[in-house]
């Protein structure tokens, strides 16, 4: 690989951005494909696919043989929460290979006797993501169902674009929320990408088998989420 590409592929791994390596198994030249390029016709379909699956490989591109090697940021979930349903959700996100940072306030629930080696952090959620901010490759779950609290990180995740905001709580109580949000300048196509009642509906009513609802809605975003935009600035 040459050394500018592999500077420009280590400056998108840094800033946390997809990225394909496009190699001619011709022995034409690399090129690196960051999210948010252009790249038109079929290749850009396998691109895509790439920058969404993760998963590396060869295609035949108009009579060419070319390796595809994605590089996508390692997929994180903050929640905002430490209550039941983050106590079952963090070994099954960490199965799925997400890293898992939990964010509460209350030092009665946030305690390392109930997440014995997770990431938590007893501090408000707009203190915490000052200090590790969130990105479109962080999923944001909001389950403490106290305004004060799911609030700053549902505001944040929304500024940030992560791939999937999820936020617990009835019809009623997300109306409520919608109206909060709205007063803080948010529109319709920025609420819309709240996942509430949190979770893929499936009759989940335990705290576990919510959680399960909720890592598999997070799996689908991520896989199924949309590009960057390319007039968007580059990392």
């Amino acid at each position: 690989m040459e050394i500018a590409l592999l500077q420009r592929l280590n400056s998108a791994r840094r800033a946390r951005r997809a990225a394909v390596v496009v190699t001619d198994l011709g022995g034409g030249p690399s090129r690196l494909v960051v999210e948010g390029d252009a790249v038109e016709g079929p290749l850009g379909d396998e691109i895509t696919l790439r920058l969404r699956s993760g998963k590396s490989g060869m295609v035949e591109v108009e009579g060419k043989s070319l390796f595809l090697n994605a590089h996508l940021p390692p997929p994180r979930i903050v929640v905002i929460g430490a209550v039941h349903i983050s106590q079952a959700l963090a070994p099954m996100a960490a199965l799925a290979g997400y890293a898992v940072r939990i964010i509460d306030p209350r030092t009665a629930f946030a305690t390392s006797e109930r997440f014995e080696g997770v990431d938590l952090v007893a501090e408000w959620p707009q203190d915490a993501l000052a200090a590790q901010p969130l990105d479109r490759f962080t999923a944001l779950v909001a389950v403490t169902h106290d305004p004060k609290i799911d609030d700053p990180g549902i505001i944040a995740a929304l500024q940030a674009g992560c791939f999937y905001i999820g936020a617990l709580g009835s019809r009623k109580t997300h109306a409520k929320r919608l109206e909060r949000l709205g007063a803080e300048g948010f529109g319709q196509a920025d609420t819309a990408r709240i996942s509430a009642p949190i979770g893929l509906d499936i009759g989940a009513a335990t705290p576990a088998e919510i959680a399960v609802a909720t890592l598999a809605d997070i799996i689908q975003a991520l896989r199924r989420r949309p590009l960057a935009d390319p007039s968007e600035p580059a990392a």
